[in-house]
């Protein structure tokens, strides 16, 4: 018998009052009444494994997800089977929004390693948008926001060479992880490098060159998946090489 079908999970039930990544994941300013009126929407999700998905590419659009651990990838597949990741998810963000406009999911979600995530059925909270107009705004600021993001680093990262391309891909994790309560200078990759390559669109070998280059001018130190960054002055040079460091 596994771990997961020992442990009663029922019994720890969390929600939106005494969860510690609400900040994040929820709309700022909610008042009580609407925070106990989200309580009423969400739920919790079985705990996925490595490798199982939560949703996959053309599924009809029900739900959107929050991350409350462990962390999910989004990708989507040409016409012959070619894996394109479009991004990561960690705790106190959401996913699912690629199905709004059209209905159905335009990528698949699958988890990266063991991970827990809150279900928010959509129509239920339209409907609950509907009652309260407040709820509604945040919650469209939330989506905006997510969106947003999304579009300014790919654009950023267009931009970019390998090694700036790297080095603002780990800042921004460095960033979420301190967002988080969790150091943003040592920290753990969830994702293989594979899937760091396909996301930044580089190869393998090159991600793994760069990495190997950020440890001998000791800017990084990395065992396996574990990352250190040493000296986050002179990787923030790389990604603004104008702004000098001491």
């Amino acid at each position: 018998m596994s771990v997961r079908n020992k442990i009663d999970f029922a019994r720890f039930e969390i929600t939106c009052h005494n969860c510690s990544l609400s900040e994040l994941c929820l709309p700022r300013g909610l008042s009580l009444q609407e925070i106990d009126a989200l309580d009423t929407v969400i739920e919790n999700k079985p705990i996925l494994q490595r490798g199982e998905k939560i949703y996959v590419s053309d599924q009809v659009f029900k739900s959107l997800y929050a991350v409350k651990s462990g962390s999910m990838k989004i990708y989507s597949e040409s016409e012959n089977g070619e894996e394109h990741v479009l991004g990561f998810f960690m705790p106190g963000e959401l996913l699912g929004l690629d199905g709004i406009g059209s209905s159905r999911h335009m990528c698949t979600a699958v988890a990266l390693e063991t991970t827990s995530l809150c279900e928010i059925p959509y129509d239920r909270l339209e409907s609950l948008c509907h009652r309260f107009t407040g709820l509604q705004k945040e919650i469209y600021h939330v989506m905006g926001k997510e969106i947003a993001d999304d579009k300014s680093l790919l654009l950023l990262l267009g931009k970019r060479t390998a090694d700036e391309r790297l080095a603002t891909f780990l800042l921004s994790l460095s960033n979420r992880f301190k967002d988080r309560g969790f150091s943003g200078t040592e920290f753990n990759l969830s994702m293989a490098r594979q899937d760091i390559a396909n996301y930044l669109g580089l190869a393998t070998e090159t991600v793994s060159r760069i990495f190997g280059k950020l440890q001998e001018d000791n800017i990084l130190s990395v065992n396996r998946r574990l990352v250190q960054i040493l000296d986050i002055d002179k990787l923030n040079a790389i990604v603004n090489p104008d702004s000098g460091t001491e």
